[in-house]
């Protein structure tokens, strides 16, 4: 196998698109030739379906009711966050088919070689964040399999040395899959789909039977405010977090692909069962008060259902987090080389692994509470990450191509390395926005909060629109600056 440097990085020249399903996947940020592009839409809407299908859902669900939202409410939320909110990564996905490279490598061509740094630097702690959520709630599932069968603590910190082993398998069983790469992603995901979708639709069936529905329909209607600052919270929660991987799966599709059939892919396939996991959340929510407050998440599934049906939907929850997290890892990898770093794509995710095996190690053991951390988490990095999204999608609407070799040139001799390797029309709305939204955010891990912005109180603090903030002002800024200079430049 033949390889060829551009201008620093090492980009491998493969005999074929993805390679054979049991063998590595060798290549790392370069783009795909054409002639290897023959993906459909069919294939994403597996991979986003599957990645979704998480527990994670849950606790969101729950979220909803502790912002005061009915079950009815909080059903209607999920649906127009979800959808909505991955209407955005099918965006996204468009410009994979454009220019068939990772997204944050296609940042390049926006901010410059060096000052896509930033913006790849946030999407690396984003998928970090989401690998350790993870990775953290399948060792949580473990720990209460655990509890059920041999009657030991049912959370981390009384269970340690089991936490610590659910980490080191769910771990093992991610890095199987994830260092493979994209052909055995798009087979595992597939499958996936059938198999664990239709066992969570089983269990969590008899989960509505046992729901204590007077509780349920006692619980009042939330304000219009307390709506908004839900679709906030689901939306931030799952498509934004997901936004700047759209384009790392979509590069192998075909470009003869409409933009349409990738915006559906992905809205539908996320969506769908994002929709299911977030409302029977919030049914667990209202039926239980307590579920908000529990260190784990799972605390709902052990107290509410006969021990075989719990141990059974705990082990598919800890196989649905497996689907959610290889496909965080494989783009964690991928953001990872476009940072610069020679390496391979395998030696990148297992550099991410270790990190985020720690991470969730002290997330478990030192950490208190899971739900105040959780939704910081998501809260925190959805404002960088909405300005991306912002200038992003504003540039598609001017750029119809990238230049593939100046996607990999670092010198100062590429296409895309601007004044000094940063195109100051890009960054500064970027970096405009997120100071602006930051005025409105308010940080709150737990009971006390860290930070408070001197604009939180108003209108759009108080009802968690600052992502939304930040992704409007970086689109207009860069509609005004940023579009004039991009003229015939691919």
């Amino acid at each position: 196998m033949s390889t060829t440097a551009h201008g620093g990085e090492t980009a491998a020249a493969l005999p074929s698109e993805q390679g054979a399903l049991g063998a590595l996947e060798q290549r790392g940020i370069e783009p795909v030739a054409e002639h290897e592009r023959t993906g459909s839409p069919l294939e994403l809407f597996w991979v986003w379906f599957a990645a979704n299908i998480s527990v994670l859902g849950l606790p969101l669900g729950v979220s909803l009711i502790a912002l005061g939202l009915s079950v009815g409410q909080s059903i209607l939320v999920a649906v127009l966050g979800a959808f909505g909110s991955f209407a955005i990564v099918g965006l996204i996905s468009i410009a994979g088919r454009r220019g068939g490279a990772p997204s944050l490598t296609l940042s390049r061509a926006i901010f410059g070689t060096r000052g896509n740094a930033g913006p790849t630097l946030v999407a690396l702690l984003s998928r970090l964040g989401w690998e350790t959520v993870n990775t953290s709630t399948a060792a949580l599932a473990l720990v209460t399999i655990v509890s059920l069968l041999a009657g030991t603590g049912g959370d981390a910190k009384s269970a340690p040395l089991i936490a610590v082993l659910g980490v080191a398998v769910f771990v093992a069983f991610t890095v199987a899959v994830s260092g493979m790469g994209h052909a055995a992603i798009l087979v595992v995901q597939k499958w996936s789909t059938w198999i664990f979708g239709a066992a969570n639709l089983a269990i969590l069936a008899f989960l509505v039977v046992n729901v204590d529905w007077a509780a349920v329909m006692a619980l009042p209607h939330g304000t219009t405010a307390a709506v908004l600052t839900g679709i906030g919270t689901i939306a931030a929660g799952t498509g934004i977090g997901w936004a700047n991987s759209g384009a790392d799966m979509a590069r192998y599709q075909s470009p003869r692909v409409s933009a349409a059939s990738l915006v559906a892919s992905a809205s539908a396939g996320a969506g769908i069962p994002l929709v299911v996991m977030i409302s029977m959340g919030a049914m667990l929510g209202a039926s239980d008060s307590g579920v908000a407050a529990s260190a784990n998440p799972l605390d709902s599934i052990r107290d509410m259902l006969p021990l075989p049906v719990a141990v059974a939907y705990l082990v598919v929850s800890f196989v649905g987090l497996l689907l959610s997290n290889h496909l965080s890892v494989y783009s964690a990898g991928l953001t990872t080389l476009t940072l610069g770093l020679r390496v391979k794509r395998v030696h990148a995710v297992l550099v991410d692994v270790v990190v985020t095996t720690t991470a969730s190690l002290l997330f478990l053991l030192v950490a208190d509470g899971f739900y105040g951390p959780f939704i910081t988490f998501i809260s925190l990095l959805a404002v960088p990450i909405s300005a991306w999204v912002g200038i992003f999608l504003v540039d598609m609407l001017r750029r119809r191509a990238y230049d593939p070799d100046a996607l990999l040139d670092l010198s100062p001799g590429s296409g895309y390395f601007y004044t000094g390797g940063v195109r100051w029309a890009a960054v500064v709305p970027w970096l405009i926005a997120i100071v602006v939204a930051a005025l409105f955010m308010q940080i709150t891990p737990g009971q006390t909060p860290w930070y408070t912005g001197p604009l939180f109180d108003t209108w759009i603090g108080r009802n968690g629109m600052a992502w939304l903030l930040s992704l409007t002002i970086a689109a207009v800024l860069y509609a005004v600056i940023g579009l004039r200079s991009i003229g015939s430049r691919r």
